[in-house]
């Protein structure tokens, strides 16, 4: 698929016509785990190509509200304002994530890497180390499958995130994540990555 054709009508679509098979309906495992061990409730932390943001929903419940969600498409940020109606409409971004020029402690990525068209990974890398703090965190998961022609999802392994991430950043975690769902049981990585 072509670049230009993973626009904002495109994942509008696809949300309006219920075709979001990357939606499991919650938060991720890994992702839970990883939020319930953060004791500072007060940093800022962005998720992009958030979509309908379990995520979001989560760390508002457990008391953090320094919390923006970005996407390109309208409906699933609405649908986190049903969620959660009192969830500052000034933390919901309805924009382009390389558009975006804020600073973040944490950025936590869920299927919004394997969203992008593998052209954009070097600019992703950039654009991520640009919106974090020193010594701030990208955190998440990535899909380890091959990498196809067709997508999205678009996959990648070990050894190609290794190489893209590591001129800009720490390396701290990158490995099989052991408690995924059933259906991406040995193929999500689970990773934190430190801003160099």
């Amino acid at each position: 698929m072509k670049k230009n054709n993973l626009n904002a009508d495109y994942w509008e679509n696809r949300y309006q016509n219920q075709n979001t098979s990357w939606d499991i309906g919650e938060i991720s495992n890994p992702i839970k785990k990883y939020i319930d061990q953060i004791s500072d409730k007060d940093i800022k932390i962005l998720i992009p190509g958030a979509g309908n943001s379990y995520e979001a929903e989560h760390l508002w419940q457990s008391g953090f509200k320094n919390i923006y969600v970005l996407d390109i498409a309208e409906s699933p940020l609405k649908n986190l304002k049903i969620r959660i109606p009192d969830f500052p409409n000034e933390q919901c971004l309805l924009m382009d994530f390389f558009d975006l020029n804020m600073k973040f402690d944490l950025i936590l990525e869920q299927t919004f890497f394997c969203a992008l068209n593998p052209s954009l990974r070097e600019h992703y890398v950039a654009k991520t180390n640009n919106l974090l703090n020193e010594k701030s965190k990208l955190t998440g998961l990535l899909f380890d499958f091959e990498l196809t022609e067709k997508g999205p999802p678009f996959g990648g392994d070990k050894k190609s995130y290794e190489e893209l991430f590591q001129n800009s950043f720490k390396i701290k975690t990158l490995e099989s994540a052991y408690n995924s769902i059933e259906d991406r049981k040995d193929k999500e990585l689970f990773f934190i990555f430190e801003k160099k």
